[in-house]
């Protein structure tokens, strides 16, 4: 990473008109998006820009993403495979991510 963006430097914005969540990275965003469907956030996709993946950026955007969407109160399904293996790696989002 970048040294003045390290983890927790680097802010989630939760856009709901468009459904996503995105993150920005000096000129570059990357990006979460859901559907909404009863009340629950099902997490469809998810991508960082080419030139900074392998980085530590995706794992920052999702939990990220993790952290903002439990802050609103939702629970969310991870339907991306990236998603996916982010909740599984940590207990933390068991009772929130299905």
């Amino acid at each position: 990473m970048d040294n003045n963006l390290t983890t927790g430097n680097l802010k989630v914005h939760h856009d709901k008109e468009n459904k996503k969540f995105t993150m920005v990275i000096n000129d570059a965003t990357a990006v979460v998006t859901y559907k909404l469907v009863d009340g629950k956030m099902y997490l469809t996709y998810s991508e960082v820009p080419f030139k900074l993946r392998g980085k530590g950026y995706g794992k920052e955007l999702v939990e990220g993403t993790f952290e903002q969407l439990t802050s609103e109160g939702y629970k969310a399904v991870a339907v991306c495979s990236y998603i996916k293996a982010v909740a599984r790696r940590s207990k933390k989002w068991n009772s929130i991510i299905d």
